[in-house]
């Protein structure tokens, strides 16, 4: 998924909101964050493992301020990068959902799904049951036409989840404008999804 979160750009035929959508699965609650979130997530942002992809780990202020700006666009327009939540125990596991990446990228405007999930909690099929309610709110409750995903190239977990929910690699591979032109993870796969597509597979 994304190296980082963006600012909010005009939507991609998005319908408005005027409530916050939560969404459960067989196992999961896909939610509003809330306070007692921050410290897991916290946690799990500090983890080199979990932040392999991504350019750094990050302090607890830092890990604060991006769950505070995630549970910001979810105030904002409903949806998001929800906080997943194991129905059975009530653990906060990661994050799971969608989110509207800011206009600097070749294909944008779109909006992409993504998630990151604390370690204990890999290889469970969490990820990719999450990322299956995901991709129905958005094509069924937001109208979207289309969902994109993003990965460093080499990042095959998360690019196995792509394929396990049928997304499609564009062969579209592309430099992220926001990572160093030096850096190994500047390089990402595009991956992608339309509606028709989704309805078939799912029919």
């Amino acid at each position: 998924m994304c190296s980082k979160l963006y600012s909010e750009v005009p939507p991609q035929k998005v319908l408005t909101m005027t409530r916050t959508i939560e969404a459960t699965t067989k196992r999961l609650l896909l939610r509003q964050w809330q306070a007692d979130d921050r410290a897991a997530f916290a946690a799990m942002t500090a983890d080199p493992v979990v932040m392999e992809f991504f350019q750094k780990t990050l302090s607890r202020t830092e890990s604060d301020a991006l769950a505070d700006r995630i549970e910001g666009f979810i105030d904002s327009r409903g949806w998001g990068f929800w906080t997943a939540q194991l129905l059975e125990t009530g653990e906060f596991i990661g994050f799971i959902g969608l989110h509207r990446p800011r206009d600097i990228l070749p294909f944008s405007p779109c909006v992409e799904i993504g998630w990151r999930l604390a370690r204990p909690f890999w290889g469970q099929g969490y990820a990719t049951e999450g990322a299956a309610m995901s991709l129905k709110v958005g094509f069924e409750q937001l109208g979207l036409d289309e969902i994109v995903s993003f990965a460093v190239v080499n990042n095959y977990r998360s690019r196995a989840v792509m394929e396990k929910i049928k997304m499609i690699d564009s062969r579209q591979n592309f430099e992220h404008p926001e990572v160093a032109e030096t850096s190994p993870l500047r390089e990402h796969c595009l991956y992608k999804i339309s509606k028709q597509a989704w309805l078939k597979s799912n029919a």
